[in-house]
């Protein structure tokens, strides 16, 4: 999958009109992001749907907490019905900062996912469900037909991507450096290693926080927005292996988590930036994007996506198609 995805803080009108030019452009899916504070990802990826042919729309990642699964296995199908089998079903366990706002504890992520994306396929195949685990659904069902969509799992923690990998129909990596897609490669080998043979393998995607422009300081400044949010809800492990002081990571989750968005973003470091954006001029990017699908089937070109989106979804097309090339041709 190469894709977009769509920070939806935006109206929606306009990010149906970067959504055309992703599909000009020759992406195959736009996916739109899912916090509460902002515009609602399943009415705006219907509208997408409407305004596009090709590509496939869904959210990234819809959580299991603020809507009950049985529900949100419903949305996801009314969306497959409206975009003519189109829909993706990407799903995760949430942003710890955001849920916080909502009085929502994210206990036990790891079975909260796996079992919405176990009952949720039951319910695509037609079943009454009857469920009692980290939630429950009683004679639960659907009362219109619906087709079998793709569901890809949002995933950082070597937990989560062992789980994906031996269970979901993708993995969508949380991660813009090749050092972290190296790390999860190995994860989803192990993964793979107890997944059901008669299953086709996932794809293993990098969902990467990404702005590019010609005028990389500008490109790494907006990319300090999307970076504060990463870093505040990122595993020590991580921060560890790219040096990042947990102190400090704990400053900007806090100032996220108070809505003090200009403080997060300013307590953002240079090597945040490096470790959790793939930001800078085009040849940088390019450069990161070979980096990147060494380790992975394809990529998610995650917001910012530049100090001028459209442009940025231009430059980005532009880098994939050289990194994709000189894939091919190794």
């Amino acid at each position: 999958m190469l894709g977009i995805e769509l920070s939806l803080d935006r109206p929606v009108a306009e990010a149906v009109d970067l959504a055309v030019v992703a599909e000009d452009e020759g992406f195959d899916a736009v996916l739109g992001s899912c916090h509460y504070n902002n515009r609602d990802p399943f009415v705006t990826a219907s509208r997408i749907a409407a305004a596009t042919e090709t590509v496939r729309v869904g959210p990234a990642a819809a959580n299991p907490y603020e809507t009950h699964p049985a529900a949100l296995a419903s949305r996801v199908t009314t969306l497959d019905e409206v975009s003519d089998g189109r829909a993706l079903f990407g799903l995760g366990p949430g942003d710890r900062s955001t849920l916080a706002n909502l009085g929502v504890e994210r206990e036990r992520p790891l079975r909260r996912v796996l079992e919405t994306m176990q009952v949720a396929r039951r319910l695509f195949d037609g079943e009454r469900v009857d469920h009692d685990g980290t939630f429950e659904a009683v004679d639960a069902g659907l009362n219109y037909g619906v087709g079998d969509v793709p569901i890809y799992v949002g995933a950082q923690g070597p937990h989560m991507l062992r789980m994906a990998a031996k269970y979901a129909g993708g993995v969508l990596l949380n991660a813009s450096h090749p050092d972290d897609v190296a790390w999860a490669a190995e994860r989803v080998e192990e993964g793979l290693a107890e997944r059901d043979p008669d299953r086709e393998d996932p794809e293993f995607v990098v969902y990467a926080g990404v702005s590019v422009a010609e005028d990389g300081v500008a490109a790494r400044d907006v990319a300090r927005q999307p970076v504060a949010f990463v870093v505040g809800g990122a595993d020590e492990h991580v921060l560890d292996r790219h040096g990042i002081d947990a102190d400090r990571a704990r400053e900007v989750g806090a100032a996220v988590e108070a809505g003090e968005f200009e403080e997060a973003f300013d307590l953002v470091t240079p090597a945040m930036l490096d470790a959790f954006a793939v930001a800078g001029t085009p040849g940088d990017v390019v450069d990161r994007f070979d980096a990147l699908l060494e380790h992975a089937d394809g990529i998610v070109v995650g917001s910012p996506l530049g100090p001028d989106p459209a442009e940025g979804i231009r430059l980005a097309a532009e880098a994939i198609d050289r990194s994709v090339r000189a894939e091919r041709d190794r």
